[in-house]
């Protein structure tokens, strides 16, 4: 008879934290005049659920079941929505991300949508803690005729709770596609002395709240005069035509994350049209 052998845990490894590896997907399809589910993945700490399934659009809310994140960890989110097709995307409520002792934590994000599909993505803020490592990458991919709202507000350390971010490491990079064509790219980066950088003219001057606001649409100028009407002094707005659709692009900042979300959920409840402005969203 044989016998195997224990396996042996050394006292590094048995002292090792656990690290978040998640992943959730989403495919959505037009079916009978209808946005229906055409495919869900969930695995790890990446949970999606649709609170209003029997609406059009229909509505995906994020959750990651870790409570945060830290160095090392790593969340995915997919969606795919196909011709014609409509959802809006959020979490359930802001992403932490906390102090790292080594590494960093990574969000992925890859949309898809299908000609004359529409995507709203609207997650809540993310919070940065003091000495937080965070790295961001937002992928979106746009048949001809399709139409996007993208969202992304960042708060540095919870002034209401006497935070205060001084030093780490955040990294966001966006890429917008439109019929295979590149019309809007950034990447932003501050570290590893946030405050001073943040403290900068040209950066928030003192400010510790922001957000951008991305509007693809033939219509997107329209909306120009009123996007200005709510950002007020705190922020500007810009359109343009481009690779024959139109793009909006705001933003907007504040001394706190309440004073940023004070102007930002009308905004978003304005251009996100008949949806409005996800119910997990509240002042």
């Amino acid at each position: 008879m044989n016998v195997a052998s224990p396996t042996i845990v050394t006292e590094a490894e048995r002292l090792l934290p656990q690290r978040v590896a998640a992943r959730g997907g989403i495919a959505i399809r037009l079916r009978d005049g209808r946005t229906r589910l055409e495919r869900l993945h969930q695995d790890g700490a990446a949970k999606i659920r649709m609170p209003r399934s029997g609406e059009d659009p229909l509505e995906a809310v994020l959750i990651n079941t870790a409570g945060g994140l830290t160095g090392g960890d790593r969340l995915g989110w997919e969606a795919e929505v196909g011709s014609g097709a409509s959802m809006v995307m959020t979490t359930q409520a802001s992403e932490k991300v906390y102090r790292a002792s080594s590494g960093h934590a990574e969000i992925g994000v890859r949309l898809s949508v299908g000609e004359g599909g529409r995507i709203a993505w609207l997650p809540q803020e993310t919070i940065m803690f003091d000495r937080a490592a965070f790295s961001r990458r937002l992928d979106v991919d746009l048949a001809e005729g399709a139409t996007a709202l993208i969202a992304e507000a960042t708060v540095f350390g919870r002034s209401a709770m006497g935070e205060a971010v001084e030093r780490g490491m955040f990294r966001d990079r966006w890429r917008v596609s439109c019929a295979d064509r590149l019309i809007h790219a950034e990447d932003f980066a501050v570290g590893p002395d946030v405050r001073s950088t943040l403290s900068g003219r040209a950066a928030l001057g003192g400010s510790t709240a922001m957000a951008t606001v991305l509007v693809i649409s033939p219509d997107a100028e329209s909306w120009l005069d009123r996007v200005r009407g709510i950002i007020g002094d705190e922020g500007g707005a810009s359109a343009w035509s481009v690779g024959g659709t139109g793009k909006l692009l705001a933003r907007l900042y504040d001394g706190n994350g309440y004073g940023l979300r004070k102007r930002l959920v009308p905004l978003l409840g304005l251009l996100n049209g008949r949806a409005g402005l996800p119910k997990c969203w509240s002042l």
